[in-house]
């Protein structure tokens, strides 16, 4: 249950909570908590600290995420867990055989939650449903599925079908589109100055075909003929405009990482206006204990429309890990990925 639940997702400084940590997070009651590569050396470590972060909580459902996409992006390596390949190699599978391609893209999903559900983490940032332009920096890159909308929205939902079947709460992102932008936003803003209308024939179809997933992430990028003043994840046009009326997602919008470069100002104001443009959640990430005060001061408890979509956001998190053949699933996996490497 959210109820109590504040505004905020955290992170945490590192291998285990500190007794600062944990007295904070009991009392600044974040709604969910994320994982980094600073937060995980061992199996035995990485389930401890997971159970940690619930106990803090006490909630029967917290939700725990973690970025595990594969290729670049995958804090579990081995031998935590298995390397998977990116994206972009699983439309190299659907490009040869489309029926091939989305079987290897549930597959990746339910795997990684399998893996996920080992530790307790029950929450990924995954599918990327960005399309890539030529030119745009190569932070996207092979994290995409393709170059196609179409393409990007079949083998998300594929990805996003098998998290859910493994109990993992599936994070669309990064809304409304991040495959145009011109930096990295870890380091700086990216700005798109393409025109709307050719954004909602590209950029934002994927988002709209998964539109009835349970949660999404923001792009730190500022899209100039949308709002030239705020990037969205700071923009009330874009969230109300473009993300909730023309995309027509209604589920649980977090922020990208409101400590990102790409966001200019005090992290206490820029918490403040995320939420006050249309974000229903916070997403802090770095751990450091300066910076999540202010966030957690900033925002308030989930209420309204905010807490129904985090309610209902929770209950594609399973209790316990569901069972599956993991042998043979893995086994067919790497067969169809083989055949396209």
């Amino acid at each position: 249950m959210t109820k109590g639940s504040k505004a905020w997702i955290a992170g945490c400084s590192g291998l285990s909570l500190t007794e600062d940590e944990r007295l904070f997070f009991a009392d600044e009651r974040p709604w969910g908590y994320i994982l980094f590569g600073r937060n995980i050396h061992s199996a035995g470590q990485l389930a401890d600290l997971v159970g940690e972060l619930k106990a803090a909580d006490g909630r029967a459902t917290v939700p725990v995420f973690i970025d595990q996409e594969g290729g670049r992006v995958q804090r579990l390596r081995p031998p935590i867990a298995p390397t998977y390949p990116p994206a972009a190699a699983i439309g190299r599978v659907f490009d040869a055989d489309r029926q091939k391609g989305e079987r290897a893209a549930w597959l990746q999903g339910r795997l990684i939650a399998h893996d996920l559900m080992g530790y307790g983490i029950n929450a990924d940032c995954l599918p990327c449903l960005d399309v890539p332009v030529e030119g745009a920096h190569s932070v996207i890159g092979d994290r995409a599925y393709g170059w196609q909308p179409d393409t990007v929205a079949t083998l998300g939902r594929a990805a996003a079908d098998g998290l859910v079947a493994g109990g993992v709460l599936p994070v669309m992102k990064h809304m409304p589109g991040h495959g145009r932008g011109n930096a990295d936003s870890h380091l700086e803003l990216p700005v798109v100055a393409t025109h709307r209308p050719e954004l909602a024939t590209i950029d934002f179809v994927p988002f709209q075909a998964l539109k009835t997933l349970p949660a999404a992430m923001t792009a730190h990028l500022l899209f100039t003929d949308i709002d030239p003043t705020f990037p969205a994840t700071l923009s009330q046009i874009v969230v109300e405009s473009v993300i909730r009326h023309e995309i027509g997602f209604d589920g649980l919008l977090m922020t990208d990482d409101i400590s990102m470069k790409a966001l200019a100002g005090d992290i206490g104001d820029l918490s403040r206006q995320a939420i006050a443009a249309g974000c229903d959640v916070v997403l802090h990430c770095n751990g450091d204990m300066t910076e999540m005060r202010k966030v957690a001061s900033a925002v308030q408890p989930l209420r309204g429309e905010a807490e129904r979509r985090a309610a209902h956001a929770e209950t594609f998190i399973a209790p316990n890990r569901p069972v599956l053949d993991e042998a043979a699933l893995r086994a067919e996996f790497d067969e169809l990925v083989a055949r396209t490497a």
